[in-house]
C-alpha cells in the first residue's frame, strides 16, 4: 500500500485536559418559540428562553434573540415549541401548543446564509407551518473592555458629609428594558469621586450591539441599603470607543429634579478617563501557539498514522483539512490542503502532517457544516485510476462525529466500495457518534438509494474508548492503532480476491556475488 490520505477536521480536543472551548458564540433569531437545549449526557432538555409575543398574527416576526455557545467539535441538539399564547400565565400548558421542529446547532450555523427552514411538526394530521432559524455569529465574543469613570461636582446627598457615590451600569434589551451589568466600588465622602478602573466583556456591556444604548446610574451609598438616586446618564458602546474626548463627559441628570426645577443644569458630570478594548484569549489560543501536549486529534494521527506509513514506499502523505474558512477572503472549504499548497498537498512522513496540522490551526478559521463526501471522492477519484492492484489507498479521518451531508457521504462510500480504498474514522471528543457507526456499517451494511456496498470499506472507532486513565499516552495509541488497522487486512483482501488480482511474484533471494545458487527439491 503506497497511498495514504490523512484528513483533519481542524479543531483541537482536549480530553486528557477536560477542556471545552467554544469555537465562538452564535445569535439564534427565530419566528416564535419556547427554545430548549438538550444536555449531553442525561439528554435532558431545559429551558434556555423565551421570545416575547406579538399579538393577532400568524407569521410572527420576533425581536428577540438568544445568545448561544456555539461548540464546533460538539453535538447540540436545539428544540423549538410553538404556542398561541391566550393569557399571562408562564405555564405553558395554559397556552395552545402550536407545534416543534428539531434542529443542531451546527446544522443551522452550515447551512446556507445560516438560515434553516422545517416544518413544524408534533401535532399528528396537521399541518403546523413552518420555522425559519437563523445564526449570527458574534464577532466580538472575546473583546472586554477596560473603563475608568470620574465624577465631577455630583450632588450632595449626605446631611453631614458630602456623598458616597458609586455607579450602575445597565445594558439595554431589545424590548426597552434594562438588565444590570455593572456596579463599581463605592468612593466615600467625596462630589468628585475617581473610580477604580474595571474590565467587563463586551456582550455582558452591550450583547456585541455597538450601537445600543447603555444606561449609567449614580447613586449615593447609605449603610441600610435605600441608597439616593443622584442621577443617570446614557451612551453607547460606540461613543465609548472614542476614549477620553470632550463627546464623553455626561451630563448627570436627575429626572424629578429637572421637572420641579426651571433652573436645573444638572446633578454634576461624569467622565470617562481611560478606555482600553482587549481580546480575552482562551486556551485554544495557547494551544495553536505552541502545542507542548498532543491533543487528541494529534495523538490519533500519530497512532494509525506511524503504523500505516510503514506500508507506504515514498512516506509522502496529501494531508487535507475540511470545514474551516481560508485565508485570505474567509471562503469555506472542505477539501483544503493542511500545508497551504494545493498543488502539492503531500507532507514529508507523519511528522510532517503533524507539523502541518498546526501550521493550519493558526491560520484558518474553523466553521461549519462539516462534509465528508468531497474528502472521500478526493480520494476516491485517484482509487479509480489505478485498479490492477498495485495500490491500494488507505484514507484516515480524525473528526469529532458531527456531519452534516449523511446522505452524499453514504452514497459516496457505497461508489467507493467498488475501489481499492478503506476509511478509518477517529472519533474524537464526547459527542454521540451514531452516525459514525451507521456509515462502519459492522451491523447493518451501508446503502444509499437501495444500493448496498460491495465491500464493508470503513473502521470506525472513538478514541476516549482508548484514553488510559493513568495517562499513559503511549499505550492509549497503541490500543487504538491495533483496533484501528484490524480490519485493513481483511478490507485489502477482499478487494483483490473480488478482482481475481494474484500478488507479484516474489523476488528472488538476495545472493551474494560468487555464491552458488542453492535449490532445495
Amino acid at each position: 500500500m503506497n497511498n495514504t490520505f490523512i484528513n483533519m477536521a481542524s479543531i483541537g480536543d482536549f480530553e486528557t485536559l477536560n477542556a471545552s472551548i467554544p469555537a465562538t458564540k452564535v445569535e439564534i433569531t427565530v419566528s416564535f418559540c419556547v427554545l430548549y437545549t438538550q444536555g449531553m449526557g442525561n439528554k435532558e432538555w431545559r429551558e434556555f428562553g423565551r421570545t416575547e409575543v406579538i399579538d393577532n398574527t400568524l407569521n410572527p416576526d420576533f425581536v428577540r434573540k438568544f445568545i448561544l455557545d456555539y461548540f464546533f467539535e460538539e453535538r447540540q441538539n436545539i428544540r423549538f415549541d410553538l404556542y398561541d399564547v391566550d393569557s399571562k400565565s408562564a405555564d405553558l400548558s395554559k397556552h395552545d401548543f402550536l407545534g416543534q421542529a428539531h434542529f443542531t446547532l451546527g446544522e443551522v450555523v452550515g447551512s446556507l446564509g445560516s438560515r434553516s427552514e422545517k416544518a413544524l411538526g408534533g401535532i399528528q394530521g396537521k399541518k403546523c407551518g413552518t420555522i425559519i432559524v437563523k445564526a449570527e455569529e458574534l464577532n466580538n465574543c472575546r473583546e472586554s473592555v477596560m473603563m475608568q469613570f470620574c465624577g465631577n461636582k455630583l450632588d450632595k446627598k449626605d446631611f453631614f458629609g458630602k456623598s458616597d457615590p458609586f455607579l450602575v451600569f445597565y445594558r439595554s434589551n431589545e424590548d426597552s428594558t434594562f438588565t444590570i451589568c455593572h456596579k463599581t466600588e463605592v468612593v466615600k465622602n467625596t462630589l468628585n469621586p475617581v473610580w477604580q478602573a474595571f474590565k467587563i466583556p463586551v456582550r455582558a456591556l452591550c450583547n456585541g450591539d455597538y450601537d445600543r444604548t447603555i444606561k449609567v446610574e449614580v447613586y449615593d451609598w447609605d449603610r441600610d441599603g435605600s441608597h439616593d438616586f443622584i442621577g443617570e446618564f446614557s451612551t453607547s458602546y460606540r461613543e465609548l470607543s472614542r476614549g477620553q474626548s470632550q463627546f464623553n463627559v455626561y451630563e448627570v441628570i436627575n429626572p424629578k429634579k429637572k421637572g420641579k426645577k426651571k433652573k436645573y443644569l444638572n446633578s454634576g458630570t461624569v467622565t470617562l478617563l481611560s478606555f482600553l478594548v482587549d481580546i480575552e484569549l482562551t486556551f485554544l489560543d495557547y494551544i495553536k501557539g505552541g502545542p507542548y501536549h498532543l491533543n487528541a486529534y494529534a495523538m490519533a494521527l500519530k497512532a494509525v498514522g506511524g503504523i500505516i506509513q510503514d506500508y507506504d514506499s515514498d512516506k509522502m502523505f496529501p494531508a487535507l483539512g475540511f470545514g474551516a474558512k481560508l485565508p485570505p477572503d474567509g471562503r469555506i472549504s472542505h477539501e483544503f490542503a493542511l500545508n497551504g499548497n494545493p498543488q502539492n498537498p503531500y507532507c514529508a512522513g507523519i511528522e510532517g502532517v503533524m507539523e502541518a496540522y498546526y501550521q493550519s490551526l493558526k491560520s484558518v478559521q474553523l466553521y461549519g457544516p462539516t462534509n465528508f463526501s468531497p474528502i472521500v471522492n478526493h480520494v476516491a477519484r485517484y482509487a479509480a485510476s489505478v485498479k490492477d492492484g498495485s495500490q491500494y489507498f488507505v484514507l484516515l479521518i480524525i473528526t469529532d462525529g458531527v456531519i452534516s451531508d449523511m446522505a452524499q457521504t453514504k452514497e459516496s462510500i457505497v461508489n467507493a466500495s467498488c475501489l481499492p480504498m478503506s476509511i478509518i474514522i477517529v472519533g474524537v471528543g464526547p459527542a454521540e457518534f451514531d452516525a459514525m457507526v451507521e456509515l462502519d456499517g459492522d451491523e447493518v451494511r451501508i446503502s444509499s438509494r437501495g444500493r448496498y456496498a460491495e465491500r464493508d470499506i470503513v473502521q470506525f472507532v472513538p478514541f476516549r474508548d482508548y484514553i488510559d486513565r493513568t495517562g499513559n499516552h503511549v499505550l492509549s495509541m497503541a490500543r487504538l492503532a491495533k483496533d484501528v488497522l484490524a480490519e485493513i487486512p481483511n478490507q485489502f483482501l477482499s478487494y483483490m480476491k473480488t478482482r481475481g488480482i494474484k500478488p507479484s511474484p516474489a523476488p528472488p533471494p538476495y545472493t551474494p556475488p560468487g555464491q552458488p545458487l542453492q535449490t532445495q527439491i
